[in-house]
């Protein structure tokens, strides 16, 4: 057994981020009067939080934005998309999709399958994770996976986020782990992938999106069945 130790990424990785944002947008879209206040599509809408959400992510991974202001301002961008300049909505709105996001259980396929065989064969498993702590480790309990993972390390909790060296050090330290008994397994390359490569470990680079990618993975696969063929 070349690896012990898989440290896995859970947004966009395991826990289908954009589906269950999706739905739980969806859902305040109703709830707090969406359409009435200036937002006619609901498909436009989401596309353009996803945009927003994702400026603001890598702002805040580069230390230009705290996480308070993060947690509101994605939706205040994109409300002003709509002509829509009411702070108090934009901060109702985050704080309710704070709330709801974690409750959604939409995995990708096979996930819980290949959890359940890599645990069988052997491996220590663990998620390095840029999201908040009480968030994401709501989002294992209501999607089941929680028992799978002997460490979870989020950003808030090591003081660090990915790709920076340290948050891996730190998850390292924290799993009792060797770099050469580790690999890490996540989707994006300048996160996940760029971040192990610094933090000296071998990486899966899981493309959902079959997306070109400018460097050569350890190994890259499209599904998580297929982590299956290499462990």
């Amino acid at each position: 057994m070349k690896y012990r130790h898989l440290f896995f990424d859970l947004d966009h990785t395991l826990w289908d981020f954009n589906e269950n944002a999706r739905l739980t947008l969806l859902e305040l879209y109703h709830e707090l009067g969406l359409e009435k206040a200036g937002v006619s599509n609901f498909d436009h809408f989401i596309k353009v939080y996803l945009g927003h959400n994702e400026q603001l992510w890598e702002k805040y991974r580069n230390g230009m934005m705290k996480a308070e202001e993060l947690r509101w301002k994605r939706m205040w961008n994109t409300l002003n998309e709509f002509s829509i300049t009411d702070e108090n909505l934009a901060r109702r709105l985050g704080a309710r999709f704070l709330e709801l996001l974690p409750t959604r259980n939409i995995l990708f396929a096979d996930a819980v399958d290949t959890l359940k065989y890599l645990k069988n064969k052997g491996y220590q498993l663990h998620l390095i994770t840029n999201g908040f702590e009480e968030t994401q480790h709501s989002k294992l309990r209501n999607c089941g996976i929680s028992e799978y993972f002997d460490e979870v390390i989020t950003s808030e909790g090591s003081n660090s986020m990915k790709p920076k060296k340290e948050i891996f050090e730190y998850a390292l330290n924290k799993a009792k782990a060797m770099q050469h008994q580790s690999i890490m397994i996540g989707d994006s390359i300048e996160v996940d992938i760029k971040g192990a490569i610094n933090a000296g470990i071998d990486q899966v680079y899981v493309n959902h999106l079959g997306e070109i990618c400018n460097i050569e993975p350890t190994y890259t696969i499209t599904s998580l069945k297929e982590l299956q063929n290499i462990f």
